[in-house]
């Protein structure tokens, strides 16, 4: 049986002191520059939900209008074309609401187009925007017309989004 005094000096109890003065440190540190952390700290989504995705790809689309929009999908709600639901649009979706990345980065997007070139992150038709709303998955098609695109093409549609991300 340990007496007080040497379960104090164990080296167990050492490494718990430390951690938690490390994580006080840092709490503390959070409290006194909570303005410069907040930032830092705030998820894309809800940075994304003060910005209008609805304007966003509209934007896109008077920056690049020779983009192939992929708009050709019937919605499953009211057997028509969705004409709002776009490549770019699901696109916005994709990128801020389902992987959760700033949209006003250019790496970010470049990120989320080596995804969709399978150069990245696997992506799944079962998730991707526009599988639980249209009658058929854009899923392929997407990825297809993102594969298509030259590269000079995905430069200037990652700059139109950082650009209409930036002006909002």
């Amino acid at each position: 049986m340990l007496k007080l005094w040497q379960a104090f000096f164990t080296p167990h109890y050492f490494r718990g002191v430390g951690l938690i003065l490390v994580l006080g440190m840092f709490w503390l540190s959070l409290d006194q520059n909570q303005s410069i952390y907040t930032n830092l700290l705030s998820t894309s989504p809800a940075y994304a939900q003060n910005v209008r995705s609805g304007d966003i790809w509209q934007q896109v689309y008077e920056q690049l209008p020779d983009l192939p929009k992929e708009n050709q999908y019937v919605s499953r709600e009211t057997g028509k074309v969705a004409q709002n639901n776009t490549l770019v649009s699901r696109l916005i979706q994709y990128h801020v609401y389902l992987k959760g990345r700033a949209p006003n980065y250019r790496l970010d997007w470049k990120l989320t187009l080596a995804d969709y070139l399978n150069a990245n992150e696997v992506m799944y038709d079962s998730s991707y925007p526009g599988h639980d709303t249209l009658k058929k998955n854009p899923f392929e098609g997407d990825r297809a017309a993102i594969r298509r695109l030259t590269r000079k093409q995905r430069n200037a549609l990652v700059q139109a989004l950082v650009n209409a991300y930036s002006q909002n």
